[in-house]
């Protein structure tokens, strides 16, 4: 059987940089940061005073009161940038079609909000006043579930939870599906909300982010030999897919088509990347063996680019290994230097910038780029982005406990 071609049809995004796909884009694509002073609450405990914030979101305008109060805050902004997804796409749910719709959103980390504030409440309070809502909120699939019933999605239904390679498997294997007849149309993309004090204690005590926190804004800095560490960010994003004959028969607004997906376990550490880049690599050769591509049909990367001393070096072993001498050509970037690390839903949030990057021929820049690391020696866009004529883009994302997920995105032509 020949395998269905898979397109994005609608686009939906909040986070730090923007709520809405055209202003993120804007300001990642100028450079403009989007981290600051965590204002959300109180840091005196903390040795980390920085977040990459999502700004003016209020859930009980866009969900209602009622309904926003038993849902943690992953889901509401999972519930968010579905909706716009859905209503770019203009795909319309039907008795006719809804099983034939599903979505995969998947979460690093899920409701830890909702479950740090009701041990809270139980150390405090007693048992009686924990919420019977706790499980329900706190549940890494209360996105996927609440994204199903919210829109009438009956088709397959579930969540991925691959720490920060998350995004990339969810809507990798949403493709899957797809491709292999058993939907027309899935919503995929993945959502954190794990800016949350307990979160940011966590990770200064494994020395994983940074604590430049005098200039919010110059602290996420990918690549450079004075980075010391990642951002913790929040926010979501959803990408509507759509079997490609489907898309063009009810006249859909193609953004891109999906042509590569590879993912491959490091089997080696919880935390730590393989220092050779070699699991990451072979995630980078399988994406570009299903989309029939080589190395040199790639015309930008969209980097995991973390700015965590580890991370960035064995990425940049994995690209030069997998792409051999041509990695040097390639331009490369990490929208983390203005995001911050969005973690869990950092995959789909950098689906929405490649598509973008291809829409406007445009690489965005890895910000704070003033000292390149030797060891990281590839073209990583500093400071201001570039025009260049993109038809393939690369995204890479890795996750803690050894996940590699790769997509290769490209421009339709309608061929």
């Amino acid at each position: 059987m020949k395998r269905r071609r898979v397109v994005v049809t609608g686009m939906g995004i909040i986070c730090p940089t923007g709520n809405t796909v055209q202003e993120a884009w804007e300001n990642t694509a100028t450079g403009r940061s989007g981290i600051t002073r965590i204002t959300r609450f109180d840091t005196s405990r903390l040795e980390n005073h920085i977040g990459g914030e999502v700004k003016n979101f209020d859930p009980d305008k866009i969900l209602g009161r009622r309904e926003a109060r038993r849902t943690d805050r992953f889901t509401q902004m999972a519930l968010y940038t579905a909706q716009q997804a859905l209503l770019d796409s203009g795909l319309q749910i039907t008795p006719e079609n809804e099983y034939q719709v599903g979505a995969i959103i998947g979460t690093g980390i899920g409701g830890i909000a909702t479950i740090y504030a009701s041990t809270s409440t139980f150390i405090n309070r007693g048992a009686k006043a924990v919420s019977p809502l706790l499980v329900p909120m706190m549940l890494p699939d209360a996105a996927a579930g609440k994204v199903s019933m919210h829109f009438g999605l009956r088709g397959p239904n579930y969540a991925i939870s691959t720490a920060c390679a998350t995004g990339n498997n969810c809507i990798g294997e949403a493709t899957e599906h797809i491709r292999h007849g058993r939907a027309i149309a899935m919503l995929a993309g993945s959502s954190e909300a794990a800016l949350e004090e307990i979160t940011i204690a966590g990770f200064n005590n494994m020395t994983a982010i940074s604590r430049r926190n005098d200039e919010p804004e110059k602290a996420s800095r990918p690549f450079d030999i004075d980075r010391d560490g990642f951002v913790v960010a929040e926010g979501a994003a959803t990408l509507v897919l759509e079997e490609r004959d489907h898309a063009l028969a009810r006249g859909a607004h193609i953004y891109a088509e999906i042509l590569g997906y590879g993912h491959t376990s490091d089997a080696y550490h919880i935390t730590a990347p393989l220092e050779t880049g070699e699991g990451a690599a072979e995630a980078v050769r399988l994406s570009l063996q299903d989309a029939g591509l080589r190395p040199q049909d790639i015309d930008y990367i969209n980097a995991h680019g973390t700015g965590t001393p580890l991370n960035d070096r064995s990425e940049t072993l994995a690209i030069k290994t997998a792409l051999g001498e041509y990695a040097y050509e390639i331009p490369i970037s990490s929208t983390k230097s203005v995001t911050g690390h969005i973690m869990g839903g950092a995959g789909a949030v950098e689906a929405v910038f490649s598509i973008m990057s291809i829409l406007h021929n445009f690489v965005p820049p890895t910000v704070n780029l003033d000292n390149q690391d030797p060891e990281c020696d590839l073209n990583y866009t500093p400071h201001v982005g570039i025009h260049h004529e993109i038809n393939t883009v690369m995204s890479n994302s890795f996750g803690f406990g050894g996940h590699n997920a790769v997509l290769i995105f490209g421009r339709h032509n309608g061929a």
